[in-house]
């Protein structure tokens, strides 16, 4: 893990570029993971794919003399910068600079420019420090660039399981010259999978690393609708490397399967963690997911202090951290498959007074003087009238948690659910 995060972060991993590629390469090197591209003219609910842009000379020089090399740290460019060459005034130039206002001496991550490609300007990422030395003159400005027909292009390896139905394990590859955001998550998702490999499962698990938000997108978009609904739910895995709190984030639609025993494996180890609703922690595209109908929650180590600057470097990731977010997501993961699964077979609400179910739970009629104060009978009769609002298979383990009922006795009460054919169990 450390060391694909070592030999990728100095590369410019914008969405479609020569260094995007190349990480593209390594990691196929790997795992055996497929391509799947789409074209710069395939343009999909207003997303338009940026073009192919490599960064070839860029230079700030005043009296003949260069004194900022825009080549050093693939952050020092802005992100889609356009083509410029010519003699400006510091007021104009500084029209043209940006700097990180948390700090004297980082350099920013500019990356508007990815999301709106019809809507370019020149530009340096610069520290505070140097924009403060600047003096009134001339400056000449040099950004000499590189374009072509962009193609984007995201990375999909699928362990085929005994179920079609599939559990995405998901980050983002772009983000230039940073390392904990998010080829933490990249190289914590490779050597999971790497794992996952030898073993047995019963779900397919999908290991997708894409663009932030516009990744996602297009893929899902050009999924088939039948492969499509095997996609249950996932986890995004970002920022897993730095030496910070460790965050659970719920999807949009609520809390997930693998959420659910995320959590457990975190409260059973003992490791600080915050749980947090939709939004509450970091966002990084969920969103995009939800829109396809499919939930999908995050695990990260943010907020950290050198986010989206050049500070988040290889210096602040620590392989103890790397191998304690890995270790959770794999025990989570085993916790799942161990567990059964429900899969229910019919929609909407069934009569369970009809003597063709008899499985009708009667806590009693307070009006009558017979309502039963016991818990057991009153959770399981919740459970009775909520459980069609499961719509996808869930967990034996998560529904005795969910409505506190113990699990043999939940257990037992599906296997008469199962024996009448409304539900069978995995």
């Amino acid at each position: 893990m450390m060391q694909i995060i070592n030999d990728l972060t100095p590369l410019n991993r914008v969405f479609c570029s020569s260094d995007y590629d190349a990480a593209i390469d390594y990691l196929c090197d790997i795992l055996p993971f497929t391509v799947h591209e789409y074209p710069a003219h395939n343009v999909h609910n207003g997303w338009v794919i940026p073009p192919k842009w490599d960064v070839k000379e860029a230079k700030i020089l005043k009296d003949g003399k260069v004194i900022y090399d825009g080549t050093k740290h693939p952050l020092s460019v802005i992100a889609l910068s356009s083509p410029f060459r010519g003699k400006v005034d510091l007021n104009e130039l500084k029209k043209h600079l940006h700097y990180d206002t948390r700090y004297d001496d980082a350099i920013p991550y500019h990356f508007r420019q990815m999301y709106r490609s019809w809507e370019r300007d020149w530009g340096f990422c610069v520290t505070k420090n140097f924009y403060d030395s600047l003096n009134e003159g001339t400056y000449d400005i040099i950004i000499e660039t590189e374009e072509a027909e962009g193609v984007l292009k995201v990375l999909e390896y699928t362990k085929k399981g005994k179920l079609d139905e599939t559990i995405i394990i998901a980050a983002h590859l772009d983000h230039p010259g940073m390392a904990n955001d998010d080829l933490a998550g990249c190289s914590v998702g490779v050597e999971l999978f790497k794992k996952l490999q030898s073993m047995e499962t019963k779900f397919s698990y999908q290991l997708f690393l894409h663009q932030e938000v516009i990744g996602p997108e297009y893929y899902l978009a050009h999924l088939n609708e039948d492969k499509r609904s095997k996609l249950l739910e996932g986890i995004f895995i970002e920022m897993l490397g730095s030496r910070t709190k460790l965050g659970l984030q719920s999807s949009p639609q609520g809390l997930t399967n693998v959420e659910y025993f995320v959590k457990q494996e975190l409260e059973k180890s003992g490791i600080p963690f915050n749980h947090k609703p939709y939004g509450d922690v970091v966002v990084n595209g969920e969103y995009i997911y939800a829109g396809y109908g499919i939930p999908v929650s995050s695990l990260s180590r943010y907020p950290y202090p050198e986010y989206h600057s050049d500070k988040d470097d290889i210096s602040i990731i620590y392989e103890e951290e790397l191998k304690e977010s890995l270790n959770i997501l794999l025990r989570a993961i085993e916790n799942m498959e161990r567990d059964a699964i429900v899969r229910k077979k019919y929609q909407g609400n069934v009569c369970a007074s009809n003597p063709q179910y008899n499985l009708y739970v009667d806590p009693g009629q307070a009006a009558f003087g017979g309502l039963v104060d016991e818990y057991d009978v009153r959770n399981v009769r919740r459970f009775m009238e909520l459980f069609p609002m499961y719509h996808k298979q869930v967990p034996i383990r998560r529904l005795s948690s969910e409505f506190n009922i113990e699990y043999r006795l939940l257990h037992d009460y599906l296997k008469r659910w199962e024996a009448k054919g409304l539900i069978e169990m995995v």
